[in-house]
């Protein structure tokens, strides 16, 4: 009688424990947000069919930042959904203060969902500055982050600024799915690269749409190199323990030879482009000033039409009224960065949800499955 009551509560404490085990799976991730955008992390939460966690981030009168996390969150595996945006050294520290916390409070694993990298275009040494991209990774890893899920870095070597796994994500498929189903006639179409530098990039989209390409050439870069201080420019010739052929070699002033000075060259494009639906694809839009020149060149070529597509939709400054007047037909954008104040000031500017790539990267780290497949075989079905 005893050996059947013992036996049924053993099994009984088996399954629960593997009622136990099977709620844990599902209970022990909390999606965390700070103030940068949290309609992205209520699309994520609401497709991982998860509850939101209780975290209240503000300011006090001094413009401290605080955080107060409401639930228990002892070996749960903790994803903070922030991003950049215009207020970006507040959404940096909101963020580390989050992970931070999450790190005390004892997490099992705290996942940074970060779509817009901040400070992602300073990861090159210029001048006396320095790599700011680097000094944000070692940053955010010190304060407890173990994981990081990005989209579309600027570089993709930024990887390696981090003590801890990255996986950036890509928005093309979403980006090409859009210029196949909402383009009419995009067999018409040729893929623009801005610059040379986004030639690449324009490249791959080209390559799996199977269109032409063309590069606008002579635009002055966004980025001043390090070549204005003469670091690429060849070391001045000593002939002091070595012999030097004075037939072959041609004498100057004294000191070091002066750079000549930088001249912007006059616009123009390689491709042909005229009659033809123009397609400029790039990283982000941030200041379109750029890309308002570049329209107006591609217009003057004979396109059509033109497109702008992009991951990240910063739009800072006036973007939305040079937008309006410019000849650009549309702008799409992912909602990786907030941006509903700039649509209701342009209606060219539209917007493409990947909330949905975001949610699958959560599941498949949460469920230590492969994070290939999402390079590979993305479905954008809901």
């Amino acid at each position: 009688m005893l050996l059947n009551k013992t036996s049924r509560l053993v099994g009984f404490t088996n399954r629960s424990r593997k009622s136990n085990m099977e709620n844990n799976s599902t209970s022990d991730i909390v999606i965390l947000s700070g103030n940068s955008h949290p309609e992205l992390a209520d699309l994520i939460a609401n497709r991982l069919g998860v509850r939101k966690g209780g975290c209240s981030v503000y300011h006090k009168t001094n413009r401290e930042t605080m955080v107060e996390i409401a639930d228990s969150i002892r070996g749960k595996n903790l994803y903070i959904v922030q991003t950049g945006t215009k207020d970006v050294n507040n959404n940096i520290m909101e963020l580390l203060i989050m992970a931070y916390a999450c790190k005390t409070s004892s997490a099992r694993s705290i996942v940074g969902v970060i779509p817009y990298l901040p400070y992602s275009k300073q990861c090159k040494m210029r001048k006396r500055g320095c790599i700011v991209t680097k000094l944000l990774a070692k940053m955010m890893c010190k304060s407890g982050l173990t994981h990081i899920i990005t989209m579309d870095l600027h570089q993709k070597e930024i990887q390696g600024f981090f003590d801890c796994p990255v996986d950036n994500l890509r928005a093309s498929p979403f980006l090409l799915q859009y210029i196949q189903e909402s383009i009419p006639d995009y067999r018409n179409s040729v893929i623009v690269a801005r610059n040379p530098g986004s030639a690449k990039k324009a490249t791959s989209y080209a390559e799996r749409l199977r269109l032409a390409i063309a590069v606008i050439h002579g635009e002055q870069k966004e980025a001043e190199s390090d070549e204005v201080d003469g670091r690429y420019s060849p070391p001045c010739m000593s002939s002091g323990n070595i012999s030097v052929d004075k037939s072959r070699t041609m004498d100057v002033s004294v000191g070091v030879p002066v750079h000549p000075a930088k001249e912007k060259p006059p616009i123009n494009v390689v491709g042909d482009v005229g009659g033809r639906i123009a397609i400029m694809v790039d990283d982000m839009i941030d200041d379109v000033q750029s890309f308002v020149a570049a329209a107006e060149v591609l217009k003057e070529c004979g396109a059509y039409k033109i497109y702008v597509l992009a991951t990240h939709g910063l739009l800072s400054s006036d973007a939305p009224r040079l937008i309006e007047d410019s000849p650009i037909d549309e702008v799409v954008v992912t909602n990786t960065v907030p941006h509903e104040l700039q649509k209701m000031q342009c209606n060219k500017i539209k917007t493409i949800d990947i909330s949905v790539l975001l949610s699958e990267a959560i599941r498949r780290i949460h469920n230590k499955e492969s994070m290939s497949y999402l390079f590979k075989n993305v479905t954008l079905e809901d």
